[in-house]
């Protein structure tokens, strides 16, 4: 640092946030970054502003994909598996319950983990007015997109909505998402997040064993750090638009089949097995078609994503001679014997779904309504900073 003191040079700016001198200078023309002049007319910058835009969102070079690093308090993924605010998600899904852990990622605060989970009520009106919502729609639509117009109708009704107070986030989340599931079409039922969505997505009855699979499903996938829809509510978020909102643009980011939809493609896959005996064909098919085979591989956990496997030994367990476990533990074995990459969570999810006769795109619904506790964990760290999330492009076009 030279000239003036303190303050940083252009070379040093540029090489701070990773990026190239016209870009630098890009920030500066857009506003995103001012800059003064020394005596002798250099550019200079300050680096506590250079720091912030650093932390905030700078490339990462090297990395799967293009990704942005935001600095969260919230969780961090390990070589198979995330850490919710540095507790091992695995070890939760093992008996927390999942409205535990989704007060664990709002709050940090560790007495929730320790007190049985108080029943999460809607707002009022709010299930009337989500169910009045869907009266319109053919009963053929899927789950994930009942909740895309269940929610909006539960902002309406909620007066709390937009109060973004941390104690008022809190309610509205609780409230929130007990609506999304009882405002799903089936019978009223009683209990816990994960009972009530047991009953919602196919069973006429909870069969207690494999609810806690559900229960272990919703905490395994409660949030995973910067995927695609947390970035989109994080986004939202930072310019302040209330929960529902964040959770609106969360649902309409993992709707596609890349994100929180791949465990549909995983169900039709399974569904489209007969028996055992017919796996290899299948398999085989879309492999000589060139085919991806859905809900196998993982962008961040190689080889193996953890969750897939603490959720199926979790199956095996509790229902072990079931048809459907037969066919998938045949698939899992034909897919090593290929060389296909080791299940991930979305094969899980699949598998519980089919296992429990749930109906199809349930596994969408799991995710949504484990994630959306995620969404609003980043929504109030996103609400207690001062700056909007603005993330930049670097032009590449005509000049």
């Amino acid at each position: 640092m030279s000239e003036v003191s303190g303050w940083m040079t252009t070379p040093e700016a540029a090489a701070r946030l990773g990026v190239k001198t016209a870009t630098l200078y890009a920030y500066v023309s857009r506003g995103v970054l001012a800059r003064r002049r020394s005596p002798t007319g250099q550019s200079m910058f300050d680096p506590a502003e250079v720091d912030r835009l650093a932390r905030r969102g700078r490339p990462r070079r090297g990395s799967i994909g293009d990704e942005v690093v935001i600095e969260s308090r919230i969780t961090a993924l390990g070589p198979d598996r995330p850490f919710y605010r540095g507790r091992d998600a695995l070890e939760l899904a093992r008996s927390a319950a999942f409205e535990a852990v989704a007060e664990w990622l709002w709050t940090g605060d560790p007495g929730v983990l320790q007190r049985p989970p108080a029943a999460w009520q809607p707002p009022e009106f709010g299930t009337t007015a989500g169910r009045a919502a869907q009266s319109g729609l053919p009963p053929d639509v899927l789950a994930l997109e009942r909740l895309q117009v269940i929610v909006p109708a539960l902002a309406a009704t909620d007066p709390m909505r937009s109060n973004l107070e941390p104690g008022a986030v809190l309610d509205i989340g609780r409230g929130l998402i007990a609506g999304m599931v009882d405002s799903l079409p089936g019978p009223a039922a009683s209990g816990g997040i994960a009972a009530r969505l047991w009953v919602k997505l196919g069973p006429a009855r909870p069969r207690s064993r494999l609810v806690d699979a559900l229960r272990a499903a919703l905490v395994l996938v409660a949030d995973h750090e910067l995927a695609a829809s947390t970035l989109a509510a994080r986004v939202a978020a930072s310019v302040h638009a209330d929960p529902y909102a964040v959770v609106m643009a969360g649902l309409g980011t993992m709707s596609g089949p890349l994100h929180g939809g791949a465990s549909l493609g995983a169900e039709s896959l399974l569904a489209e097995a007969d028996g055992p005996g017919s796996v290899r064909e299948i398999l085989g098919l879309r492999l000589r078609r060139g085919e991806r085979i859905p809900g196998y591989g993982h962008m961040v956990y190689r080889p193996t994503d953890a969750r897939a496997t603490v959720l199926l030994d979790r199956i095996r367990a509790l229902a072990p001679s079931h048809p459907k476990l037969a066919v998938a533990e045949a698939m899992l074995a034909e897919a090593r014997r290929r060389r296909v990459p080791e299940p991930n969570i979305d094969f899980a999810l699949a598998v519980l779904t089919q296992v429990a006769g749930m109906r199809i795109g349930a596994g969408e619904a799991i995710f949504a309504v484990a994630r959306t506790a995620g969404w609003l964990a980043h929504a109030r760290e996103e609400y207690e900073r001062r700056t909007r999330l603005r993330l930049r492009a670097v032009y590449i076009g005509p000049t």
